[in-house]
């Protein structure tokens, strides 16, 4: 799993964003890294808050760039 460099509170918030053109980057917290190119999971909000969304992104260059 990974998380949105912005801590959306939900899925629809994120998918408005990449509407919008706005340039989302991932991280993931651990050990493994993501790689700049590929289709990965997505989790939110952020930790400590309870996660209450989860998301399949497709990540170019480091961004995402769609969201299903």
């Amino acid at each position: 799993m990974a998380y949105t460099s912005i801590n959306f509170k939900s899925k629809k918030a994120l998918k408005t964003a990449i509407k919008e053109g706005q340039e989302i980057g991932v991280w993931s917290p651990g050990p493994f890294p993501l790689h700049e190119s590929a289709t990965i999971t997505l989790e939110g909000p952020h930790y400590p808050e309870q996660h209450r969304w989860q998301a399949i992104a497709v990540v170019e260059n480091g961004l995402i760039v769609k969201v299903f």
